[in-house]
């Protein structure tokens, strides 16, 4: 499955096309686009909106890394380094980039446009997933575990990957303005 991943702990991994811009010594972007359809294996899956307000109420503690590997931590929730909100267009992100190799590196990388997207691993609560057919899903509520800047095929494709210098307030919009284009 290009873009998906199952576990036998029910952990689950999405890849998604983002919006990813370097903002200063941050990267900001859309990490999760909401009614956004994705091909996971034999069916075609959606986020909804308010998928992870539960998840992002409870305080849970919420890493950043590099292609799903917990050795490549860039940042998380708990020490302030990585910020999340839903927004409109999905799951937003603004992270601190760290003074570390593993940080230089990933932030020329986006710079040079070379991430491909972003990706995020979670499980389903009981509830937390809608079935309207076989061939259908939808998530409605997500424990999420980790975020993850990537450079392998996303599964959800809504939006483009670029880096620029931009203002906070100006990336944010170019990250609204390309998601909606993509609807």
């Amino acid at each position: 499955m290009i873009g998906a991943a199952r576990f036998p702990n029910g952990f689950e991994r999405r890849a998604a096309t983002v919006e990813l811009r370097v903002a200063g010594r941050k990267l900001v972007g859309l990490a999760a686009p909401f009614n956004s359809p994705a091909q996971i294996g034999g069916f075609t899956e959606r986020l909804a909106p308010g998928a992870f307000a539960a998840s992002l109420a409870s305080g849970a503690d919420v890493r950043c890394l590099v292609d799903h590997d917990d050795d490549r931590l860039l940042g998380r929730t708990r020490s302030g380094t990585l910020r999340l909100v839903e927004t409109r267009a999905g799951l937003e992100f603004e992270l601190d980039i760290p003074d570390t190799q593993l940080g230089r590196d990933t932030l020329v990388m986006a710079e040079r446009g070379d991430l491909s997207g972003c990706s995020f691993g979670f499980t389903v609560p009981q509830g937390g997933d809608h079935w309207p057919t076989r061939d259908q899903r939808e998530l409605r509520c997500v424990n999420l575990a980790e975020i993850s800047v990537l450079n392998r095929p996303p599964a959800y494709a809504a939006t483009a990957v670029a880096a620029r210098a931009l203002g906070r307030a100006e990336a944010n919009a170019r990250i609204r303005r390309l998601f909606l284009e993509t609807l």
